[in-house]
C-alpha cells in the first residue's frame, strides 16, 4: 500500500480534495511483518478483506458513496465485490486482464456484466492486458477503458517513446479524479 506507485497516486487524488484510504491485504501485511514471500490469500479471504474495507469506509452514507479500487489484483478483486457492495464506482489501475503470456486465461467473466460504473486505467503495453487484446472483450458499457502511452502494467514508458513515468502517473491521477468529480461516472468507453 506504500509502493511508490500507490503512494504518488494516493497523494495525487487526495491533491484534488478526495478523502483516500489505503489498507493491505492480510498476505501482504504478513510479508512486511515477517520479511517473507507469501502467495496471495486465497479468492474467497482476499473478497472478505475488502467487504470489511467497505463496512468500515461506509459510515452513515452507506457504501454508494465510496468509490473503491485498486492497483493490478487489488483492483481486480475491488471488481469481485463492487455490485454486490452498491459502491459508488470503481478504479482499476493496470487490471490483471490474464496472466503475463496467458491471454487465453481471461479474468472477465464477470466484468461483461458489471453494473457499478467502472474506470480501468491501463498502460498501452501492459503484458497483463493490451490495448488490442481489451478491444476484444466484451466488457459492460458501465467500465470507460483508458490507456497511457506506452505505458506498462505499473504505466512506465520505454525511454524511447518520449513519454516519462511522472507523465503517465499525472495523467492516471488527472483521469482518476475526473471520474472522482462526474455524478454520473460516464466516460466514454475508451480512449
Amino acid at each position: 500500500m506504500d509502493s511508490p506507485f500507490l503512494s504518488a497516486v494516493a497523494k495525487g487524488i487526495a491533491s484534488a480534495g478526495f478523502r483516500v484510504a489505503r489498507f493491505e491485504f492480510t498476505y501482504m501485511r504478513a510479508r512486511r511483518d515477517e520479511g517473507k514471500k507469501r502467495p496471495p490469500d486465497p479468492g474467497p479471504v482476499l473478497s472478505e478483506s475488502w467487504r470489511e474495507v467497505i463496512r468500515v469506509l461506509s459510515g452513515k452514507d452507506g457504501a454508494g458513496s465510496l468509490v473503491i479500487g485498486g492497483k493490478s489484483m487489488g483492483g481486480r478483486i475491488a471488481s469481485m465485490v463492487a455490485d454486490e457492495a452498491s459502491v459508488g464506482g470503481l478504479v482499476c489501475l493496470g487490471y490483471p486482464f490474464h496472466p503475463p503470456g496467458r491471454p487465453d486465461k481471461l479474468r472477465v467473466a464477470h466484468l461483461e456484466k458489471l453494473q457499478t460504473p467502472a474506470l480501468i486505467v491501463q498502460g498501452e503495453r501492459d503484458a497483463f492486458g493490451t490495448r488490442d487484446e481489451i478491444a476484444r472483450y466484451s466488457l459492460s458499457k458501465r467500465i470507460s477503458v483508458v490507456f497511457l502511452p506506452d505505458g506498462d502494467h505499473s504505466f512506465k514508458p520505454r525511454a524511447s517513446s518520449g513519454r516519462t513515468e511522472v507523465q503517465n502517473l499525472a495523467e492516471a491521477v488527472a483521469l482518476v479524479t475526473a471520474f472522482l468529480e462526474e455524478p454520473s461516472r460516464g466516460f466514454p468507453r475508451s480512449a
